[in-house]
Protein backbone atom coordinates (compact mmCIF):
# COMPACT_ATOMS: atom_id res chain seq x y z
CA UNK A 1 0.00 0.00 0.00
CA UNK A 2 2.87 2.35 0.86
CA UNK A 3 4.40 1.64 -2.55
CA UNK A 4 1.12 2.61 -4.28
CA UNK A 5 0.95 5.86 -2.33
CA UNK A 6 4.50 6.73 -3.35
CA UNK A 7 3.68 6.03 -7.00
CA UNK A 8 0.58 8.22 -6.78
CA UNK A 9 2.61 11.00 -5.20
CA UNK A 10 4.96 10.90 -8.17
CA UNK A 11 2.00 10.94 -10.58
CA UNK A 12 0.54 13.94 -8.74
CA UNK A 13 3.84 15.81 -9.12
CA UNK A 14 3.88 15.07 -12.85
CA UNK A 15 0.21 16.09 -13.19
CA UNK A 16 1.02 19.36 -11.45
CA UNK A 17 3.74 20.04 -14.02
CA UNK A 18 1.40 18.98 -16.84
CA UNK A 19 -1.22 21.48 -15.69
CA UNK A 20 1.36 24.28 -15.63
CA UNK A 21 2.52 23.34 -19.13
CA UNK A 22 -1.09 23.04 -20.33
CA UNK A 23 -1.88 26.52 -19.03
CA UNK A 24 1.20 27.87 -20.79
CA UNK A 25 0.17 26.11 -24.00
CA UNK A 26 -3.37 27.51 -23.87
CA UNK A 27 -2.03 31.06 -23.54
CA UNK A 28 -0.24 30.54 -26.83
CA UNK A 29 -3.45 29.05 -28.27
CA UNK A 30 -5.18 32.36 -27.51
CA UNK A 31 -2.48 34.17 -29.47
CA UNK A 32 -2.95 31.75 -32.36
CA UNK A 33 -6.71 32.45 -32.30
CA UNK A 34 -6.08 36.19 -32.51
CA UNK A 35 -3.70 35.71 -35.44
CA UNK A 36 -6.13 33.44 -37.31
CA UNK A 37 -8.96 35.89 -36.79
CA UNK A 38 -6.85 38.81 -37.98
CA UNK A 39 -5.70 36.94 -41.09
CA UNK A 40 -9.02 35.18 -41.77
CA UNK A 41 -7.49 31.69 -41.41
CA UNK A 42 -9.36 28.48 -40.66
CA UNK A 43 -9.08 27.09 -37.14
CA UNK A 44 -8.47 23.51 -38.29
CA UNK A 45 -5.10 22.95 -39.96
CA UNK A 46 -4.83 19.24 -40.78
CA UNK A 47 -1.17 19.13 -41.85
CA UNK A 48 -0.12 21.11 -38.76
CA UNK A 49 -1.91 18.67 -36.42
CA UNK A 50 -0.37 15.69 -38.21
CA UNK A 51 3.04 17.31 -37.76
CA UNK A 52 2.44 17.81 -34.02
CA UNK A 53 1.57 14.13 -33.57
CA UNK A 54 4.53 12.97 -35.63
CA UNK A 55 6.94 15.12 -33.61
CA UNK A 56 5.40 13.99 -30.34
CA UNK A 57 5.89 10.32 -31.15
CA UNK A 58 9.43 11.02 -32.34
CA UNK A 59 10.36 12.33 -28.87
CA UNK A 60 9.14 9.15 -27.18
CA UNK A 61 11.78 6.92 -25.66
CA UNK A 62 9.34 4.05 -25.15
CA UNK A 63 7.50 3.51 -28.44
CA UNK A 64 4.91 1.31 -26.72
CA UNK A 65 3.12 4.54 -25.86
CA UNK A 66 2.88 5.79 -29.46
CA UNK A 67 -0.87 5.22 -29.80
CA UNK A 68 -1.51 6.74 -26.38
CA UNK A 69 0.55 9.82 -27.22
CA UNK A 70 -1.41 10.25 -30.45
CA UNK A 71 -4.70 10.11 -28.51
CA UNK A 72 -3.29 12.48 -25.88
CA UNK A 73 -2.17 15.06 -28.43
CA UNK A 74 -5.42 14.76 -30.40
CA UNK A 75 -7.35 15.52 -27.21
CA UNK A 76 -5.21 18.57 -26.47
CA UNK A 77 -5.57 19.88 -30.02
CA UNK A 78 -9.34 19.33 -29.92
CA UNK A 79 -9.49 21.48 -26.76
CA UNK A 80 -7.32 24.07 -28.51
CA UNK A 81 -9.62 24.17 -31.56
CA UNK A 82 -12.68 24.59 -29.35
CA UNK A 83 -11.02 27.47 -27.51
CA UNK A 84 -10.01 29.15 -30.78
CA UNK A 85 -13.55 28.78 -32.15
CA UNK A 86 -14.99 30.33 -28.99
CA UNK A 87 -12.59 33.29 -29.17
CA UNK A 88 -13.25 33.93 -32.85
CA UNK A 89 -17.03 33.52 -32.50
CA UNK A 90 -17.08 35.84 -29.49
CA UNK A 91 -15.15 38.46 -31.45
CA UNK A 92 -17.48 38.13 -34.42
CA UNK A 93 -20.64 38.42 -32.33
CA UNK A 94 -19.43 41.65 -30.77
CA UNK A 95 -18.46 43.22 -34.08
CA UNK A 96 -21.09 42.15 -36.60
CA UNK A 97 -24.33 43.49 -38.01
CA UNK A 98 -27.10 40.99 -38.73
CA UNK A 99 -30.04 41.74 -40.99
CA UNK A 100 -33.58 40.39 -40.75
CA UNK A 101 -36.83 41.04 -42.56
CA UNK A 102 -39.48 42.81 -40.53
CA UNK A 103 -39.50 44.84 -37.34
CA UNK A 104 -38.94 44.20 -33.65
CA UNK A 105 -41.15 41.42 -32.39
CA UNK A 106 -40.97 39.36 -35.58
CA UNK A 107 -40.13 35.67 -35.53
CA UNK A 108 -37.10 36.44 -37.69
CA UNK A 109 -35.74 38.78 -35.02
CA UNK A 110 -36.40 36.13 -32.38
CA UNK A 111 -34.48 33.54 -34.41
CA UNK A 112 -31.63 36.03 -34.89
CA UNK A 113 -31.33 36.71 -31.17
CA UNK A 114 -31.45 33.03 -30.26
CA UNK A 115 -28.70 32.23 -32.74
CA UNK A 116 -26.37 35.22 -32.27
CA UNK A 117 -27.30 36.41 -28.78
CA UNK A 118 -28.30 39.88 -27.65
CA UNK A 119 -24.94 41.61 -28.06
CA UNK A 120 -25.02 41.85 -31.86
CA UNK A 121 -26.15 44.87 -33.84
CA UNK A 122 -29.29 44.19 -35.88
CA UNK A 123 -30.68 45.81 -39.01
CA UNK A 124 -34.33 45.33 -40.04
CA UNK A 125 -35.20 45.46 -43.75
CA UNK A 126 -38.46 45.55 -45.70
CA UNK A 127 -38.15 42.56 -48.04
CA UNK A 128 -36.34 39.21 -48.08
CA UNK A 129 -34.32 40.34 -51.11
CA UNK A 130 -33.11 43.40 -49.20
CA UNK A 131 -31.06 41.10 -46.98
CA UNK A 132 -29.16 39.76 -50.00
CA UNK A 133 -28.67 43.28 -51.35
CA UNK A 134 -27.37 44.54 -47.99
CA UNK A 135 -24.93 41.61 -47.84
CA UNK A 136 -23.75 42.29 -51.38
CA UNK A 137 -23.15 45.95 -50.53
CA UNK A 138 -21.28 45.09 -47.28
CA UNK A 139 -23.93 46.83 -45.16
CA UNK A 140 -24.45 43.73 -43.00
CA UNK A 141 -22.31 40.69 -42.15
CA UNK A 142 -25.04 38.07 -41.86
CA UNK A 143 -28.71 37.70 -42.67
CA UNK A 144 -31.42 35.58 -41.09
CA UNK A 145 -34.19 34.23 -43.31
CA UNK A 146 -37.11 31.81 -42.83
CA UNK A 147 -36.84 29.00 -45.35
CA UNK A 148 -39.29 26.31 -44.27
CA UNK A 149 -42.27 25.85 -41.97
CA UNK A 150 -43.25 22.47 -40.55
CA UNK A 151 -46.94 23.12 -41.28
CA UNK A 152 -46.94 24.97 -44.60
CA UNK A 153 -43.68 23.89 -46.22
CA UNK A 154 -41.01 25.77 -48.13
CA UNK A 155 -40.80 29.54 -48.47
CA UNK A 156 -40.27 29.62 -52.22
CA UNK A 157 -39.01 33.19 -52.50
CA UNK A 158 -36.07 32.48 -50.21
CA UNK A 159 -35.04 29.42 -52.24
CA UNK A 160 -35.12 31.49 -55.42
CA UNK A 161 -33.02 34.24 -53.83
CA UNK A 162 -30.40 31.77 -52.59
CA UNK A 163 -29.81 30.73 -56.18
CA UNK A 164 -29.95 34.28 -57.55
CA UNK A 165 -27.29 35.81 -55.28
CA UNK A 166 -23.72 34.80 -54.43
CA UNK A 167 -24.35 34.18 -50.75
CA UNK A 168 -23.89 31.06 -48.65
CA UNK A 169 -25.77 29.35 -45.84
CA UNK A 170 -23.51 29.29 -42.78
CA UNK A 171 -25.95 28.09 -40.14
CA UNK A 172 -29.55 27.28 -39.29
CA UNK A 173 -31.90 27.41 -36.35
CA UNK A 174 -35.38 25.96 -35.83
CA UNK A 175 -37.82 28.10 -33.89
CA UNK A 176 -41.09 26.92 -32.38
CA UNK A 177 -43.76 29.27 -33.70
CA UNK A 178 -47.02 29.93 -31.87
CA UNK A 179 -49.47 32.21 -33.65
CA UNK A 180 -51.83 34.39 -31.64
CA UNK A 181 -54.77 36.66 -32.44
CA UNK A 182 -53.89 40.18 -31.30
CA UNK A 183 -56.12 43.23 -30.87
CA UNK A 184 -55.99 46.66 -29.28
CA UNK A 185 -56.72 47.11 -25.60
CA UNK A 186 -60.39 46.55 -24.86
CA UNK A 187 -61.14 44.68 -28.10
CA UNK A 188 -62.79 41.26 -28.14
CA UNK A 189 -63.09 38.53 -30.76
CA UNK A 190 -66.68 39.62 -31.38
CA UNK A 191 -65.44 43.06 -32.49
CA UNK A 192 -63.11 41.77 -35.19
CA UNK A 193 -63.88 42.31 -38.89
CA UNK A 194 -60.42 42.46 -40.49
CA UNK A 195 -57.30 40.43 -39.72
CA UNK A 196 -53.81 41.41 -40.90
CA UNK A 197 -50.81 39.10 -41.12
CA UNK A 198 -48.27 37.40 -43.33
CA UNK A 199 -49.79 34.73 -45.65
CA UNK A 200 -47.74 32.05 -43.85
CA UNK A 201 -49.45 32.96 -40.56
CA UNK A 202 -52.87 32.66 -42.21
CA UNK A 203 -51.93 29.25 -43.60
CA UNK A 204 -50.72 28.07 -40.20
CA UNK A 205 -54.00 29.16 -38.58
CA UNK A 206 -56.55 27.86 -41.11
CA UNK A 207 -58.52 25.67 -38.70
CA UNK A 208 -59.08 28.54 -36.29
CA UNK A 209 -59.95 31.02 -39.04
CA UNK A 210 -62.60 28.66 -40.47
CA UNK A 211 -64.68 29.47 -37.40
CA UNK A 212 -64.91 33.11 -38.48
CA UNK A 213 -65.80 33.12 -42.19
CA UNK A 214 -66.98 36.74 -42.08
CA UNK A 215 -63.51 38.02 -41.23
CA UNK A 216 -61.62 39.67 -44.06
CA UNK A 217 -58.05 38.34 -44.18
CA UNK A 218 -55.61 40.97 -45.43
CA UNK A 219 -52.04 39.85 -46.28
CA UNK A 220 -49.34 42.08 -44.81
CA UNK A 221 -45.53 42.30 -44.86
CA UNK A 222 -44.98 40.16 -41.78
CA UNK A 223 -46.54 39.30 -38.44
CA UNK A 224 -44.78 42.00 -36.41
CA UNK A 225 -45.56 44.70 -39.00
CA UNK A 226 -49.18 43.59 -38.82
CA UNK A 227 -49.19 44.04 -35.05
CA UNK A 228 -47.61 47.48 -35.43
CA UNK A 229 -50.24 48.46 -38.02
CA UNK A 230 -53.16 47.36 -35.83
CA UNK A 231 -51.69 49.27 -32.89
CA UNK A 232 -51.37 52.45 -34.97
CA UNK A 233 -54.92 52.20 -36.35
CA UNK A 234 -56.34 51.90 -32.82
CA UNK A 235 -59.50 50.25 -34.15
CA UNK A 236 -61.30 47.45 -32.28
CA UNK A 237 -62.44 45.97 -35.59
CA UNK A 238 -58.87 45.19 -36.61
CA UNK A 239 -56.71 42.29 -35.44
CA UNK A 240 -53.33 40.83 -36.29
CA UNK A 241 -51.87 37.36 -36.12
CA UNK A 242 -48.44 37.30 -34.54
CA UNK A 243 -46.27 36.45 -31.56
CA UNK A 244 -46.87 37.24 -27.92
CA UNK A 245 -43.62 39.19 -28.06
CA UNK A 246 -45.16 41.43 -30.74
CA UNK A 247 -48.24 41.91 -28.56
CA UNK A 248 -46.00 42.96 -25.68
CA UNK A 249 -43.92 45.34 -27.82
CA UNK A 250 -46.89 47.08 -29.42
CA UNK A 251 -49.20 47.13 -26.43
CA UNK A 252 -51.81 44.74 -27.82
CA UNK A 253 -54.03 42.21 -26.07
CA UNK A 254 -53.85 38.50 -26.90
CA UNK A 255 -57.46 37.76 -27.87
CA UNK A 256 -56.75 34.09 -28.54
CA UNK A 257 -53.46 32.28 -28.03
CA UNK A 258 -51.93 29.38 -29.97
CA UNK A 259 -54.32 29.50 -32.94
CA UNK A 260 -51.98 27.53 -35.24
CA UNK A 261 -53.47 24.13 -36.08
CA UNK A 262 -50.17 22.28 -35.53
CA UNK A 263 -49.06 22.28 -31.90
CA UNK A 264 -45.48 21.55 -32.99
CA UNK A 265 -45.52 24.34 -35.57
CA UNK A 266 -41.96 25.48 -36.18
CA UNK A 267 -39.96 27.43 -38.74
CA UNK A 268 -36.45 26.71 -39.93
CA UNK A 269 -34.32 29.80 -40.46
CA UNK A 270 -31.03 29.92 -42.34
CA UNK A 271 -28.13 32.24 -41.62
CA UNK A 272 -26.41 33.55 -44.74
CA UNK A 273 -23.14 35.40 -45.36
CA UNK A 274 -20.92 36.46 -48.25
CA UNK A 275 -18.42 33.65 -47.70
CA UNK A 276 -18.57 29.88 -47.68
CA UNK A 277 -17.65 28.76 -44.15
CA UNK A 278 -15.63 25.56 -43.94
CA UNK A 279 -15.28 23.88 -40.56
CA UNK A 280 -14.79 20.28 -39.47
CA UNK A 281 -17.88 20.54 -37.25
CA UNK A 282 -20.18 21.28 -40.20
CA UNK A 283 -22.43 18.30 -40.91
CA UNK A 284 -24.99 19.53 -43.45
CA UNK A 285 -24.52 20.54 -47.09
CA UNK A 286 -26.98 22.43 -49.31
CA UNK A 287 -26.71 22.46 -53.11
CA UNK A 288 -28.87 23.35 -56.11
CA UNK A 289 -28.73 21.79 -59.57
CA UNK A 290 -30.70 21.29 -62.77
CA UNK A 291 -30.72 18.33 -65.14
CA UNK A 292 -31.66 17.68 -68.74
CA UNK A 293 -35.39 17.26 -69.24
CA UNK A 294 -35.05 13.58 -70.14
CA UNK A 295 -36.02 10.22 -68.65
CA UNK A 296 -33.62 9.08 -65.93
CA UNK A 297 -31.62 12.30 -65.62
CA UNK A 298 -32.81 13.16 -62.10
CA UNK A 299 -32.35 9.54 -61.05
CA UNK A 300 -28.75 9.62 -62.30
CA UNK A 301 -28.04 12.62 -60.09
CA UNK A 302 -29.76 11.33 -56.96
CA UNK A 303 -27.99 7.99 -57.10
CA UNK A 304 -24.69 9.89 -56.77
CA UNK A 305 -25.65 10.46 -53.13
CA UNK A 306 -26.70 6.88 -52.36
CA UNK A 307 -23.63 5.43 -54.06
CA UNK A 308 -21.50 7.49 -51.67
CA UNK A 309 -23.66 6.57 -48.65
CA UNK A 310 -24.84 10.14 -48.06
CA UNK A 311 -28.15 10.69 -46.30
CA UNK A 312 -30.51 13.08 -48.10
CA UNK A 313 -32.38 15.39 -45.70
CA UNK A 314 -34.57 17.35 -48.10
CA UNK A 315 -35.36 17.83 -51.79
CA UNK A 316 -37.20 20.94 -52.99
CA UNK A 317 -38.00 21.78 -56.61
CA UNK A 318 -38.52 25.24 -58.09
CA UNK A 319 -39.46 26.19 -61.67
CA UNK A 320 -36.50 27.04 -63.89
CA UNK A 321 -36.98 30.64 -65.13
CA UNK A 322 -37.85 30.95 -68.84
CA UNK A 323 -37.96 27.15 -69.26
CA UNK A 324 -41.52 25.84 -68.81
CA UNK A 325 -41.80 22.53 -66.93
CA UNK A 326 -38.11 22.37 -66.13
CA UNK A 327 -36.88 22.67 -62.57
CA UNK A 328 -34.08 23.54 -60.20
CA UNK A 329 -33.62 20.97 -57.44
CA UNK A 330 -32.48 22.10 -54.01
CA UNK A 331 -30.97 19.28 -51.96
CA UNK A 332 -29.81 19.13 -48.34
CA UNK A 333 -27.70 16.17 -47.27
CA UNK A 334 -25.53 15.14 -44.33
CA UNK A 335 -21.79 15.63 -44.65
CA UNK A 336 -18.83 17.97 -44.70
CA UNK A 337 -17.23 19.45 -47.81
CA UNK A 338 -13.87 18.11 -46.61
CA UNK A 339 -15.17 14.51 -46.55
CA UNK A 340 -13.93 12.38 -49.42
CA UNK A 341 -17.38 10.84 -49.94
CA UNK A 342 -18.93 14.31 -50.21
CA UNK A 343 -16.30 15.43 -52.70
CA UNK A 344 -16.85 12.32 -54.82
CA UNK A 345 -20.63 12.79 -54.73
CA UNK A 346 -20.40 16.47 -55.69
CA UNK A 347 -18.10 15.70 -58.61
CA UNK A 348 -20.51 13.01 -59.81
CA UNK A 349 -23.50 15.36 -59.47
CA UNK A 350 -21.66 18.04 -61.47
CA UNK A 351 -20.95 15.51 -64.22
CA UNK A 352 -24.64 14.62 -64.44
CA UNK A 353 -26.06 18.16 -64.18
CA UNK A 354 -26.48 21.08 -66.54
CA UNK A 355 -26.13 23.51 -63.65
CA UNK A 356 -24.70 23.10 -60.14
CA UNK A 357 -24.06 25.43 -57.21
CA UNK A 358 -23.01 24.88 -53.60
CA UNK A 359 -25.27 26.86 -51.27
CA UNK A 360 -23.46 26.14 -48.02
CA UNK A 361 -21.91 23.79 -45.50
CA UNK A 362 -22.97 24.33 -41.91
CA UNK A 363 -23.93 22.71 -38.63
CA UNK A 364 -27.34 21.08 -38.56
CA UNK A 365 -29.70 22.38 -35.90
CA UNK A 366 -31.05 19.98 -33.30
CA UNK A 367 -34.79 19.95 -33.99
CA UNK A 368 -35.80 18.79 -30.52
CA UNK A 369 -37.86 21.42 -28.68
Amino acid sequence: MDDLLKIREEIDKIDSELVKLFEQRMKYVLEVAEYKKKNNLEVFHKSREEEVIKNGIKHLNDKRFSDSVEKFLNSIMKISREMQNEIILSYEKNNIIVGFQGVSGSFSEQALLEYFGYDVSTKPVEQFEDIFIELKNNKIDYGVLPIENSSTGAIAEVYDLLNKYDCYITGEICLKVDQNLLGIKGASIEDIEEVYSHPQAFSQSTEFLKNYPRWKLIPYKNTAKSAEYVKNQNNKKLAAIGSKKAAELYGLDVLKSNINFNSTNSTRFVIISRELKEDIHNNKVSVVFSTSHKVGCLYNVLKCFSENYLNLLKIESRPLPNKPWEYLFYVDFEGNLKDETVQLAIEAVKNNSRYFKILGNYKKHDDNF
